[in-house]
């Protein structure tokens, strides 16, 4: 295994350590999730720097990066379904969208040509996902709780428009091969 790969696994470590800290925080554990959410979240973009930088992208890291990257933004959101800060029905849509894409990306049945990669709307999305989700964990005073709100709504809003952006066939004018 590489560098960028190990990279990959220490953020799927993060997440049972945020399910723990987030079971029954206490404003110091809060933070002290929000911080680890944040640092594991930046390592998303480290690793695929590095992999690229080193040329060291392999079938395992295009496996396993989209995977860990999921199971960070997921578990902390269940863990705030479950304190009451979410609505469970907003995560179900991102949880929706995010099984979707996946399986649209190992089913060549259902793809017209090849699989695109992450656009402008897909990093929108994850970045504002970060966003919400730490601004959500940190126990912050009033206004912070409604901007995390918004955020979060943004969030869902963003995945399902890029979710819908990318299944949607890319239109070729008249005459251009496919």
């Amino acid at each position: 295994m590489n560098l960028p790969t190990w990279i990959t696994l220490s953020r799927l470590l993060a997440v049972p350590l945020l399910l723990v800290l987030l079971a029954a925080p206490s404003p110091r554990e809060q933070w002290l999730a929000m911080g680890i959410f944040v640092l594991a979240a930046g390592t998303d973009w480290l690793d695929g720097y590095l992999a690229r930088r080193l040329n060291q992208v392999t079938e395992v890291g295009k496996f396993l990066d989209p995977l860990v990257d999921k199971l960070l933004v997921l578990a902390p959101l269940l863990m705030l379904v479950e304190g009451q800060q979410v609505p469970a029905w907003g995560v179900f849509l991102i949880v929706a969208r995010e099984m979707i894409i996946a399986g649209w990306r190992v089913n060549p049945a259902l793809q017209a040509g090849s699989v695109p990669g992450a656009n402008l709307w897909g990093k929108a999305k994850t970045v504002v996902q970060i966003a919400a989700i730490a601004l959500l964990i940190a126990p912050l005073p009033h206004p912070w709780p409604r901007l995390a709100q918004i955020l979060f709504w943004l969030a869902v809003s963003l995945t399902l428009g890029s979710g819908w952006l990318y299944l949607w066939p890319q239109r070729q004018p008249s005459g251009e091969e496919t």
